[in-house]
Parts: structure tokens; C-alpha cells; sequence
């Protein structure tokens, strides 16, 4: 992909780093915090407080029962031998006196400590047997924005249409390499997450926040990550229970309060759920993580999390799609799920549908073959780009919105050029590396210049 090369040479020499367009970003909570870290996407080498290296050798798991966040992690600390023990996350540094952590003996087989915040002064972590835990810092500045909120359109300014001016074909090569670059930045962050998490623990979790769109791709981060893939296709009986179960969909016992054709359903939920739900009571969503204001019926998590179940039970047939490395083989899966209930019901409390409905539409699985499959491909250093380019858009969102509005501004041609997932891409990878950034009204910013010298 020379032409992602040329844009990445022009992304890290021309970009304009002046105070921010918006305000500071949000800081992650805790829950979001967790999934990040143990997504990877702070990365596996850190340096701790008292400068010593430290590195993530395993995440570990997400711990079901009293203490730190994650058991059976390992560390490996200046280079020796790996350690093994649990990880605790907390957003401040004092939180491990506050939370009482120090005198819990749950918390004493912790060998690492991850905070956020500093404080004013210094906090030295220790357990009950006042044995010290390194301390680690993370800033979330560094992530991606997989959960940030939409960003508001754009003001006017210099940067509103640089490209209106170029001709088609030019517009094009500069949005097909921008669409590669950030193709090739997806497909780095899968191989990472394969690396930590395993091929298909890596795919189940990416495929889980597809699902959850973008209003919940958190919960559903959340909810595989809990669960992971191996527990699910090795409680098979009980999977989808426990997805219903752990997301907190199944916290009302009464089935009075459920529509008829919905009881059975759910009492069969409930039996499949009630053995696993006292050692799973840890890790059971709060309800306050969900948004379901403004969803679509069709996208609502219940039965996104009910595709989920399905695409777990159904994980061999989907490897042998997923090696065909075919866009149609894909879309022809997806459309081919099934599900007695959930294909004539749009919620758990909803009155049955009439007409069937599809478990993953044709926009959601072309969401998926974008954001998750063509990057997990590209990862195994398949390069599918022509298949990738010819991908028809099937959804705008108010990001795509901004970014086509500050680069193309009233420019009648500014449809054409989001007809294709890959130049939906291109154009989100150049609003985020150049247009939100703020100088008065952008007078310094050079990309308009760069792109006439586009060839």
C-alpha cells in the first residue's frame, strides 16, 4: 500500500498541533478504563513510578469473584522472570488506601497497580503482608476513540473545503490513502489485541463491539471480555443465559411483567442463568452503561447480544467463512443467522413482530467487514484492498457528517465522495489527523497546500 505510506509520511510532517478545536476529552470511567486496559490499548510496556520497566506478559482474566480486577496476569519487571499474581485498575493512586485494599487479603496476591490520577502526594501500594506492588500510570490521552461521544460539526475556516478544489481523480488518491493508513492502523491494533487475547478471543471481542454499535460498543467489550469465547462455547447450553444474564437483562424475576409470547423464552433464560448467577454476580453490567435512548428497534442490544450468542455457538461455520477472506462469503453468514425469538422480536418487552427480521442487517455486516474483518485479514498480511475500496457505505454518522462538512463544505461533489466505506474511511482519518486542530480560523494549517501538491 504505497499510497498509505505517502499519507503517513504527509501525516507526520505537515499535521498542525495547536491548542484543540474542542474541549479536553472526557475521562474514561473505571469500567471503561478496565475494558481499555485489558483490550490492550495502552499498550503492553510501561515504566513505573519508581522508574523501573515493567511489562505486561498475560492481562490475566477478569476476576469473578472479591478483589482486584484481573487474576492470573503476569508481569515481567527489568527484564527477569515473569511474575504472576493479579492486576487492580483504579482511577486515582490513593484509591488503594481508600478502597481498603491494603488490609484485604483478597488483594494479596497483586503484583501491579494501575492508576490514573496522581495525587499531591506519594502513595506506596501495599498488601496485608506489607509487601509492595509496583504502581503503574496510565493517560488515556493516548486512546483511540473507539468510545468517544460524537463530536459536534465543525465551524467554519479555512479548512472547511480543501479539496474542493482538486480534480476528481486527485480526490480520490488522497482519500483511497488515507483509507489505507487507517486500514493498516486498525489492522496493527488487531494483531496487538491477537497477541495479548489469542486470534479468536481477539475476533469475538472486536465482532462484540461491532454489534454494540456506537452507542454500546462499550457494554459489549465489557460483556465478551467477562466471557470470553472459550467459557461460552464450553457452556454451551447456558451461553446465551449467561450473555443475558452478565449484560443485566435478566434482573426481574417476576415473569408477570413479560409479554406472552416473551415468558417462555425468558423462563428459559432464567434456568439457563440462575446455576451461573451467584459466581457471576461480580460481573453483572450496571444498567446506568447501557444507552438505549434513541436506538433504533432493530439495534437494540437485546438482540445484538442474542446475534452474539448465535455467532458463538455458530464460531466453527464462521472461521471457515472468515478463511475465504471473501466479502460475500461474509455478508451471506450473517444474513444466514437465525434465531426463533429474536427474529420476531425487537426487545424482551415488545409485542411479536408480524414479519421476520434480520439478526445483523446488511449495514451492521458491512460495519463489521469494515471496522473488524478486512483489518483482522490485512493483520495476516492479506492484502484485499481492491475488495476493500468497492465496499458500498451503508450508514453516516454525525462524525462523518462533521468531517465531510469541514473538508468539502458546499462542494456538490461531496456525496460522491462517501459512497464507499474506504473513502468514509479516508475522509474520518484526515479530519482527525488534520482538521481538529484549531489556530483562530485554522489560517496556519497547511493541508489545503498539501493537496494541491497531491500527485
Amino acid at each position: 500500500m504505497l499510497l498509505a505510506d505517502r499519507y503517513a509520511e504527509l501525516r507526520e510532517t505537515t499535521r498542525v498541533r495547536e491548542r484543540a478545536l474542542f474541549p479536553p476529552r472526557r475521562i474514561p470511567s473505571e469500567l471503561e478504563l478496565q475494558a481499555r486496559w485489558f483490550a490492550g490499548d495502552f499498550g503492553k510496556h510501561f515504566v513505573a513510578t519508581t522508574g523501573d520497566k515493567i511489562d505486561i506478559v498475560q492481562f490475566g482474566t477478569w476476576n469473578r469473584e472479591a478483589g482486584p480486577d484481573f487474576r492470573e496476569a503476569a508481569i515481567r519487571i527489568k527484564g527477569d522472570k515473569p511474575i504472576r499474581g493479579c492486576i487492580e485498575l483504579d482511577v486515582t493512586d490513593r484509591s488503594w488506601e481508600t478502597h481498603g485494599h491494603a488490609t484485604n487479603p483478597a488483594f494479596e496476591e497483586t503484583v501491579l497497580h494501575v492508576f490514573v490520577e496522581k495525587s499531591d502526594r506519594e502513595f506506596f501500594t501495599r498488601t496485608k503482608s506489607n509487601r509492595n506492588v509496583p504502581q503503574v500510570c496510565i493517560d488515556p490521552t493516548v486512546l483511540p476513540d473507539a468510545f468517544s461521544a460524537n463530536i459536534p460539526l465543525a465551524r467554519p475556516g479555512r479548512c472547511q473545503s480543501p479539496l474542493k478544489d482538486l480534480p476528481d481523480e486527485r480526490v480520490r488518491s488522497v482519500l483511497d490513502a488515507a483509507a489505507q493508513f487507517r486500514l493498516q492502523q486498525k489492522g496493527v491494533r488487531i494483531c496487538r489485541k491477537i497477541d495479548n487475547h489469542s486470534r479468536d478471543e481477539a475476533l469475538f471481542q472486536e465482532v462484540a463491539a461491532a454489534l454494540g454499535y456506537k452507542e454500546n460498543k462499550l457494554p459489549f467489550t465489557l460483556i465478551a471480555q467477562r466471557l470470553p469465547l472459550r467459557l461460552l462455547r464450553e457452556k454451551a447450553e447456558d451461553s446465551e443465559a449467561m450473555l443475558f444474564g452478565v449484560a443485566g437483562f435478566l434482573e426481574a424475576p417476576d415473569l408477570g411483567v413479560f409479554k406472552r409470547s416473551t415468558r417462555e423464552y425468558v423462563r428459559k433464560l432464567w434456568d439457563g442463568w440462575w446455576p451461573h448467577r451467584d459466581e457471576a454476580q461480580r460481573m453483572i453490567l450496571p444498567a446506568k452503561v447501557w444507552r438505549l435512548s434513541g436506538t433504533r428497534p432493530l439495534n437494540h442490544p437485546q438482540r445484538r447480544l442474542a446475534a452474539l450468542s448465535i455467532l458463538a455457538r455458530e464460531w466453527p461455520a464462521f472461521l471457515r467463512v472468515l478463511n475465504k477472506r471473501s466479502s460475500v462469503a461474509a455478508n451471506d453468514f450473517f444474513s444466514g443467522l437465525d434465531h426463533p425469538f429474536w427474529k420476531f422480536h425487537y426487545t424482551l418487552a415488545a409485542e411479536a413482530s408480524p414479519k421476520e427480521m434480520a439478526l445483523i442487517g446488511e449495514s451492521r455486516a458491512a460495519e463489521i467487514l469494515a471496522n473488524v474483518l478486512f483489518p483482522f485479514w490485512l493483520a495476516e498480511d492479506t492484502d484485499l484492498w481492491p475488495e476493500y475500496a468497492k465496499l458500498a457505505a451503508r450508514l453516516s454518522n454525525r462524525r462523518l457528517e462533521t468531517a465531510a462538512t469541514r473538508l468539502f463544505g458546499g462542494d456538490p461533489r461531496r456525496r460522491a465522495f462517501t459512497k464507499t466505506v474506504a473513502h468514509q474511511q479516508g475522509l474520518l482519518q484526515i479530519y482527525e489527523d488534520f482538521c481538529m486542530q484549531d489556530n483562530s480560523d485554522c489560517v496556519q494549517c497547511p493541508f489545503p497546500e498539501q493537496m494541491r501538491k497531491w500527485q
